[in-house]
């Protein structure tokens, strides 16, 4: 990759914009179910399996699903994406009642 080449992908990438949401982690054997915020919900999966794979999440209960079930047996869903907010406390005031919201709706835990 050239100079110029890589310069402008580090640009493009510092200017990409993030998109908060919420999404939501199940485990078909068992059922289970679980529902999180992210400020970037195109990227959280990514950090989720991670940390699932390596055996360092720190939700027990979810953890233990996927040591037990395996990789497989996940699936990843993301249910709302929230409007670009400019001011921070806003924007995750917004997350918390959402994640609210869609924990009652589908009767979910918390990842």
């Amino acid at each position: 990759m050239k100079s110029v080449d890589k310069k402008a992908a580090v640009a493009a990438y510092k200017e990409r914009k993030s998109v908060a949401g919420i999404y939501a982690v199940r485990c078909a054997p068992s059922g289970q179910l679980w529902v999180g915020q992210a400020p970037n919900v195109d990227t959280v999966q990514n950090r989720l399996w991670f940390s699932l794979r390596t055996g360092g999440d720190p939700h027990r209960d979810v953890q233990q699903a996927w040591t037990t079930h395996g990789p497989d047996s996940f699936t990843f869903e993301a249910l709302e994406r929230l409007a670009d907010e400019e001011l921070p406390y806003a924007r995750q005031a917004q997350l918390k009642a959402r994640l609210a919201h869609w924990r009652l709706a589908l009767k979910a835990g918390t990842i």
